[in-house]
């Protein structure tokens, strides 16, 4: 592996590690904690909150710290600051201290999309792919956090879910200040981007792009609604709808000597595993179809992709549950690309940066404010009535997209009446 692929490696584990961090509570607070320290689910959700607000707050004076300093630099401080912030999560006694840790694990987890992602796009030509690839690895991360903590769990202990990814974050971290130090040690002058002059726009395109852009705002954060209740909440939901179905494969398991005898929480992060795996597939099928039929045809048949599968989810157990559970993850990680997508094609140079700047602060602002939500609707209705929601949230993106114009507007381009 040459240099140019080690870099690129690295900051694909920067997504995993990133994505992985701020979910490891999420099967903590399913599986186990409620237990241990007798507090209900829907009380625990709010220790992780503030913690998801510091991921989006935190991401507008990450990328201006960036350029000023370092891109390079600030990826160091992420992997080492995260992994010393996650070790100190995991040695926590009481619930306010687990809120502290889940907050500086955030704050310091805000470093990575402006940070990373601006890498990413600036060092390589292949924008799309790179971006794809990268994708695919903060899902897999998502995947791994269910996986990863149902099985330290059974094996080690919730705590080490939190110190084993914090040690290797470190390690990780040391690795990419050996392989970058010659351009940390730059002057930040080598790394800024040259100002693009911006060219004058027509009445019409403004008037187009101010329409395009409120829909990809109003999509970006009901999107993150549907990411973040699924996300977040689907080890609990597999705790409850899929329990007989953990227990036969735990004892299946146990008669072929791959697990333990009371190995359910392994079982149950296993299964989240594979279906946030299978799902993430899909950004990489949706980004290979925005370029052949557009955005809105495929925003909307995702749109009533979850739809379909929320509705159906009520009341379901078992198998069925599982099935129906990777048909709404298909949808929720398919529709990821498609607003950064819409806005790479509607936005150029300074435009386009401040954009994705603020489409990363709407969308993490509404993780946040989504966890109190699910404490809610989950304590006062349980699942049933979250994915009747999630429904409506679906047929809101629906609604939205379908007034999009057929081509989206470009700034070289002449502007394009809606169908």
């Amino acid at each position: 592996m040459n240099r140019d692929q080690s870099y690129f490696l690295l900051l694909n584990i920067g997504h995993l590690l990133d994505h992985l961090f701020t979910l490891i509570f999420a099967t903590v607070a399913a599986l186990v904690l409620y237990r241990d320290w007798g507090i209900g689910y829907a009380e625990l959700l709010v220790y992780a909150t503030p913690g998801f607000f510091a991921f989006g707050l935190f991401s507008l004076p990450a990328g201006w710290l960036a350029d000023k300093w370092s891109r390079d630099g600030m990826m160091c401080v992420f992997f080492i600051g995260i992994g010393l912030a996650a070790i100190a999560t995991g040695f926590t006694q009481t619930p306010l201290q687990m809120g502290f840790g889940l907050f500086v694990i955030g704050m310091l987890g805000a470093l990575y999309h402006p940070v990373g992602l601006a890498i990413v796009t600036l060092k390589w030509r292949n924008t799309g792919m790179r971006l794809a690839a990268n994708g695919v690895w903060g899902n897999l991360g998502v995947a791994g956090a269910a996986l990863i903590t149902g099985y330290m769990i059974d094996h080690a202990g919730w705590r080490m879910a939190f110190i084993i990814p914090g040690v290797f974050s470190i390690f990780i971290g040391f690795a990419y200040m050996a392989l970058r130090w010659s351009d940390i040690r730059a002057d930040h002058k080598n790394t800024k981007a040259p100002e693009e002059a911006s060219a004058p726009v027509s009445p019409s395109y403004r008037s187009l792009l101010i329409r395009v852009s409120a829909i990809i705002f109003l999509t970006t954060a009901v999107s993150s609604i549907i990411f973040q209740s699924t996300t977040f909440a689907l080890p609990k939901i597999f705790d409850e709808r899929l329990q007989g179905l953990a227990v036969e494969l735990s004892a299946w398991a146990k008669d072929m000597a791959l697990f333990g005898e009371s190995d359910v929480a392994t079982v149950i992060g296993s299964l989240a595993f594979i279906v946030f795996a299978i799902a993430s597939i899909a950004q990489l099928i949706v980004g290979s179809m925005l370029d052949r039929f557009g955005p809105r045809r495929v925003f909307m048949g995702l749109a009533i992709i979850q739809m379909i599968f929320f509705s159906a989810m009520p009341g379901l157990t078992d198998g069925i549950a599982l099935a129906v559970a990777l048909g709404f993850m298909l949808g929720a990680f398919g529709q990821i690309p498609i607003n950064d997508y819409m806005i790479s094609k509607t936005a150029k140079g300074a435009y386009r940066a401040r954009i994705y700047g603020v489409r990363y602060v709407v969308s993490f602002t509404v993780l946040a404010l989504t966890l109190p939500l699910i404490s809610v609707v989950y304590k006062n209705w349980g699942f049933d009535m979250l994915f009747l929601i999630l429904a409506g949230a679906a047929i809101v993106i629906l609604t939205a997209v379908a007034i999009l114009p057929k081509q989206l507007p470009s700034p070289d381009a002449e502007p394009v009446a809606a169908e």
